[in-house]
């Protein structure tokens, strides 16, 4: 460690400098937390065309049902199944309904009836929410009547789901935790990205080479300001989650504060790795923009692992943010403590060291 604290009072005050760093490190992670976190995921008032060929009463029943889910809002009634299909196709609604001219007739001779539900896959989470209430829809009012005809009011199997975690199903509960984990990945990477490379082109890297620090020392002493940065960004992320989305945390604050600071390390190694083998700055952002896109798509944060082919799995599994995210999601949203997250944490302490030393490494090579 020798020759640390030199490096560590100079890389301090060149960051309080750099103004626009600081910018960068607290307004855009704030800017992005309140962009993303006002996301709503649960598809609601889905834009609605109906064809009503019966025109009965039963028909306006189950008309009806669809509007009262919340889940459909009909804006249009038709005359013709072309007409039905254009407003999907020109994208004024999403879901189509067609109700056949025998459906009344079928209902009240206890038949079954059919009814067509149009769907527009174009969009996933749409398609997939609103044909989930469609068949909802049908198969409780389909419940309902066959329990009349056997004249009994209850049906044989009743379920009764009970949601442990999360039970207003509020997007932002489960979205904020994760997006803080990608936040730090985009903001804590770039900071450190440009330490080293920052010298190249200003030419003092030479300084640093003939300074008897050692290449730790130096690696350290450039990664712990950036360490004391990202902390503060990290508890200005937290206090928004808290206090602007009503995201509570139900674990122990210390513990999550205390993890995060290993995540930090990696994200702020990974971005010295890069800086080190940048020859620029501007290369140095390209290089750590490159982990982002893995970050978010691979972590487990739009996707779930088990979705994921097997390589992509593997490939998560190396990137910091996966292991954070479960520890986040854990901590905030389900209360988790240490022992039940303690394989997340081995796996981020070894994803830490690995990467500080290969930047003390790739550093070395630097200066020699």
């Amino acid at each position: 460690m020798r020759g640390f604290w030199p490096v560590f009072r100079k890389e301090m005050v060149q960051m309080i400098r750099d103004r626009g760093s600081l910018r960068f490190a607290l307004l855009t992670p704030a800017f992005q937390l309140i962009l993303f976190g006002l996301i709503d995921m649960n598809v609601r008032h889905v834009r609605t065309v109906v064809y009503d060929q019966s025109r009965t009463a039963q028909s306006r029943e189950l008309l009806n049902d669809f509007v009262n889910t919340s889940y459909f809002d009909i804006v249009a009634e038709v005359g013709s199944h072309e007409a039905l299909r254009e407003y999907i196709v020109a994208g004024r609604a999403s879901v189509g309904v067609e109700v056949p001219p025998d459906y009344a007739r079928r209902r009240l001779n206890e038949q079954p009836a059919d009814f067509l539900v149009l769907i527009d896959g174009s969009d996933s989470t749409i398609s997939g929410q609103a044909l989930a209430a469609a068949n909802g829809v049908a198969l409780s009012r389909s419940v309902n009547e066959l329990a009349q005809r056997a004249g009994t009011k209850d049906i044989p199997i009743r379920p009764h789901p009970l949601l442990l975690f999360n039970p207003d199903s509020r997007t932002a509960n489960l979205l904020i935790p994760g997006l803080v984990a990608i936040l730090l990945t985009f903001s804590g990477t770039l900071l450190a990205a440009f330490a080293i490379v920052r010298e190249r082109e200003r030419g003092t890297l030479e300084q640093l080479m003939v300074t008897p620090a050692s290449p730790i020392a130096v690696i350290l002493g450039k990664l712990l300001p950036y360490l004391v940065l990202a902390f503060v960004q990290l508890l200005f992320v937290l206090f928004l989650m808290v206090v602007v989305f009503k995201v509570p945390i139900h674990g122990s604050l210390p513990l999550l504060l205390g993890l995060s600071t290993i995540y930090l390390f990696a994200l702020l190694s990974l971005g010295l790795l890069v800086s080190s083998r940048a020859r620029t700055q501007m290369e140095a952002i390209q290089a750590a923009q490159g982990f982002l896109l893995p970050s978010i798509m691979l972590s487990g944060y739009f996707f779930p692992m088990s979705a994921l082919p097997t390589p992509l799995r593997w490939i998560g599994q190396l990137l910091p943010a996966t292991h954070f995210i479960a520890i986040a999601r854990g901590i905030i949203i389900r209360g988790a403590t240490f022992p039940d997250l303690w394989r997340s944490v081995a796996a981020l302490i070894v994803i830490a060291a690995v990467l500080v030393g290969a930047s003390t490494r790739a550093f070395h090579k630097t200066i020699g």
